[in-house]
């Protein structure tokens, strides 16, 4: 799906670094390859990991909060981050996986009582074919679809999928620093990102957002508080912020954990700035946990972890001063 043909030579137009594809190659995610003029994907259906986990572990805190989703992911990726958790299924070419068709994800998702199927571990954009048929097929049976993703894709990925896709995380690392990203991801410009969050909000998909904070190299107040700053004037500031705390990692292993008083910190400035819900990520027993009405204070979703542990919450509003919340529910 989404290519053009240019001479001999093939255009892709799925992910932001619109690869133009040889004879015989691959593109960048080294899944997509032009074989005679046609472009074919190597991942069709080929799932490397699935799993039935809290949707809070996406991390989702504001979409249908304390429910369970059917994980899954496909292998390959569009970026090459050298502090990946699943390098292991993203980078590498040959991964033991099994062959699974749309019908039976779905299938398997009724099996076990799930109404949300996420596309996640490895980029959902490089494996979208499979992705968008699942999709698809999900929304006749009343499942929901939710992507956690780096927000690489195009404008003609995202109208190809949107009115199938309920739901996304964008997971941004070093709160979006262009150079931290040309040196450590291998990404060359930051820019598409943010025309994926507008064009989310224009097809109606609830967004989360989530910055990974290394230590010494990706810990910039200032740039959290731009990026904070950027989603307020163009997202709103009720959209849920997640701060999530690095750990030592494939290419990466002598750089320290990220201090909860970092993470601390920003999260204060994000809420300086204006942001209504701000959290935590990977760090049990901090006080950004939990989910409070900005109007009031009161707690509204108590959490331990990723685990919710009460939901006080009229549909959507603060049962002690009836002021809406950005969440979904049932």
């Amino acid at each position: 799906m989404l290519w053009v043909k240019e001479g001999k030579d093939i255009r892709c137009e799925l992910c932001a670094r619109r690869c133009l594809i040889p004879e015989g190659k691959t593109g960048f995610c080294k899944v997509r390859i032009n074989k005679k003029g046609v472009l074919y994907t190597k991942n069709f259906g080929k799932i490397v990991s699935m799993a039935v986990e809290p949707i809070e572990k996406k991390p989702l805190f504001h979409f249908y909060p304390g429910s369970q989703t059917l994980s899954i992911a496909s292998f390959g990726c569009n970026f090459r981050c050298k502090f990946c958790i699943n390098w292991e299924l993203s980078q590498r070419e040959r991964v033991e996986y099994k062959s699974y068709t749309p019908e039976d994800i779905v299938r398997i998702a009724n099996e076990k009582g799930v109404k949300i199927i996420a596309y996640t571990y490895t980029e959902p954009t490089i494996f979208f074919e499979f992705a968008y048929r699942v999709c698809r097929l999900a929304k006749r049976y009343n499942i929901k679809n939710v992507f956690v993703t780096n927000g690489y894709m195009t404008s003609e990925a995202i109208k190809k999928i949107g009115k199938y896709l309920d739901a996304a995380t964008v997971d941004f690392k070093a709160s979006g620093n262009p150079e931290f990203y040309k040196k450590y991801m291998e990404v060359p410009s930051v820019e598409p990102i943010f025309e994926t969050l507008k064009n989310f909000k224009k097809h109606r998909i609830f967004t989360e957002i989530s910055n990974l904070i290394i230590p010494g190299i990706g810990e910039s107040r200032e740039d959290n508080r731009k990026l904070v700053e950027w989603i307020m004037e163009e997202l709103g500031s009720s959209v849920p912020y997640h701060l999530i705390a690095f750990f030592p990692s494939y290419q990466m292993m002598e750089i320290p954990s990220t201090p909860l008083e970092t993470l601390e910190k920003l999260a204060l400035d994000a809420q300086d700035v204006g942001m209504r819900y701000v959290y935590i990520g990977n760090v049990w027993g901090s006080k950004f946990e939990n989910t409070y009405c900005y109007n009031c204070g009161y707690p509204v979703i108590e959490r331990t972890g990723i685990f919710v542990n009460n939901i006080n919450l009229s549909k959507d509003r603060c049962p002690n001063c009836g002021f809406k919340i950005n969440v979904i529910r049932e």
